[in-house]
């Protein structure tokens, strides 16, 4: 296995430039069972009526900027900012409420079986 080194942040105002839109997903790892990518999301939210329900398990924190998660379950929104995380398990339908609209927010998923 080979070394590779990356950086997070290093171009993220290009990779959002560039996507006026629509999230960004870069892989950063992948093995069986397991992946890792860096999101970046600028006002960018899950369509109305519209639920995530995963078959995996996911990780994700917010590195820069500011996000809200919408758990099916749940009345309240939870509000992402820098250093927060949330596991998210199997089958837990969420969605996407609301990011950052002026600014990039980077995000780091965590996605497990």
């Amino acid at each position: 296995m080979t070394i590779q080194p990356g950086n997070l942040f290093a171009d993220v105002a290009d990779v959002s430039a560039a996507n006026i839109g629509e999230e960004t997903f870069s892989e950063i790892l992948a093995r069986p069972g397991l992946k890792i990518e860096r999101i970046i999301s600028q006002g960018q939210t899950s369509p109305p009526g519209f639920w995530y329900d995963q078959a995996w398990n996911e990780w994700v924190i917010v590195l820069k900027r500011r996000a809200t998660l919408q758990f099916e379950d749940e009345l309240a929104a939870r509000s992402l900012g820098v250093g927060d995380y949330v596991f998210i398990p199997a089958r837990k339908r969420h969605r996407v409420e609301w990011t950052e609209p002026q600014q990039p927010t980077v995000w780091l998923a965590v996605h497990f079986e």
